[in-house]
């Protein structure tokens, strides 16, 4: 039986935008999101890394536009709008020392990737390896519960930060929720730990208000209750953080990226790198199609393992679980998605189907870089639009 249907309580964390590891992620997002502007078909493989009042970018890109960006600019401006904007942080915008080793890529990977560019058949894959996508009933965006709810708080702290409501808040921080499950569905937040960064203020203080916060977030959920455990800043005191508490690098953070450590994950990070990349872009298909399997009604819990070869446009396999809950067998729903018809986890054609090369100006791939690439709707991936085929196609298999 799946660790996910016995009665257990399990954890998982977010990060805030502020934490080393997310100003990484977004500045080599950025760098992405201004190499496909320029040119949607860049090849981008950007890592970022950070410490004490210094950002350091370095990697492999190819782009048409990539001499244009002012790839200093573009870092401080993300830095900027996170919030590190005072010199007592000892890492802000104005006056961290930059440096890039950025280069072209290796002609090696970009031949398997380039030579069927636009064919479905033969444009091959960016890498070798296996991508998963899960999909939950338990919350409103068919996520898990424990990293949807970490998720909102840290994007509620943070909101509250940049307004200014509580003012003592500094960037860096994180939270997590554990929660308690019975025969597989939430019953009970059993505790919330949210250690944040703070002017040197009252813990009191900061305790009183952050449980406020994390009631009034999570109040409608009906999971709060009289033995909910918070544990707040539980060190005692927070000051010292961001890149000068700890250094940072991209792609850190995979399972905050994703299901919070409920799904499998294949390994692979996502930022910095361009929609050729499977251990992005199939990641976001598999994610896609695993939704909409739920929300077809076809499965309570789906999970979708892809995997390539690189320079090879058809996966090497593609398999479904659904823990027992699916109302058609997995090899049935195996076979809907190998048949091409709904879902064609080819690069080229997902990439085209989620028009990941073209962000559409409602999203852009920075976005993605804090409080998860999945479970918000400004996503492509995150349509349900297919759910209609699925029950079609599913329609013979059913007695």
């Amino acid at each position: 039986m799946s660790k996910i249907f016995q009665d257990h309580v399990f954890t998982s964390e977010s990060v805030s935008e502020g934490h080393p590891d997310k100003i990484c992620d977004q500045v080599s997002d950025a760098m992405l999101d201004a190499c496909l502007k320029a040119d949607p078909e860049s090849r981008v493989a950007c890592e970022t890394t950070t410490t004490t009042n210094h950002v350091m970018k370095m990697g492999e890109i190819t782009s048409n536009g990539f001499k244009k960006i002012d790839q200093e600019k573009l870092a401080r401006d993300v830095v900027k709008n996170i919030g590190y904007d005072k010199e007592e942080y000892q890492f802000c915008y104005k006056t961290f020392d930059f440096d890039s080793k950025l280069h072209e890529q290796s002609p090696d990977i970009a031949q398997g990737v380039s030579e069927g560019e636009g064919l479905y058949e033969e444009q091959g894959a960016g890498d070798q390896g296996m991508m998963f996508g899960y999909a939950s009933s338990a919350t409103p965006a068919l996520m898990p519960a424990p990293i949807y709810y970490s998720h909102k708080l840290m994007k509620t702290f943070s909101d509250l930060r940049k307004n200014n409501e509580i003012e003592y808040l500094r960037p860096d921080s994180k939270a997590q929720v554990s929660v308690r499950y019975e025969n597989g569905d939430p019953q009970e937040v059993t505790s919330v730990v949210i250690s944040h960064q703070t002017d040197d203020v009252p813990f009191e203080k900061i305790e009183n208000d952050f449980i406020e916060v994390i009631n009034n977030e999570l109040k409608d959920t009906g999971l709060i209750s009289k033995n909910t455990e918070y544990f707040i800043n539980p060190t005692g005191k927070f000051i010292i953080g961001g890149p000068h508490g700890d250094a940072g690098l991209t792609g850190r953070k995979i399972i905050v990226d994703t299901y919070g450590g409920v799904a499998s994950h294949g390994g692979g990070a996502f930022s910095g790198k361009d929609p050729s990349k499977v251990d992005r872009s199939a990641a976001y298909y598999s994610r896609y199609a695993a939704k909409n399997i739920v929300a077809a009604g076809l499965a309570r819990r789906c999970e979708i393992q892809v995997a390539y070869a690189i320079g090879v446009a058809k996966p090497l396999s593609i398999n479904v679980n659904t823990y027992n809950t699916g109302k058609i067998s997995d090899i049935n729903l195996q076979k809907i998605l190998e048949s091409q018809e709904i879902f064609d986890f080819r690069p080229a054609a997902l990439i085209d189907d989620l028009n990941l090369k073209y962000p559409n100006g409602e999203w852009c791939y920075q976005d993605t870089a804090s409080y998860g690439h999945f479970g918000r709707g400004i996503f492509p991936w995150e349509k349900t639009d297919k759910a209609q085929d699925l029950i079609d196609a599913a329609s013979i298999y059913m007695n």
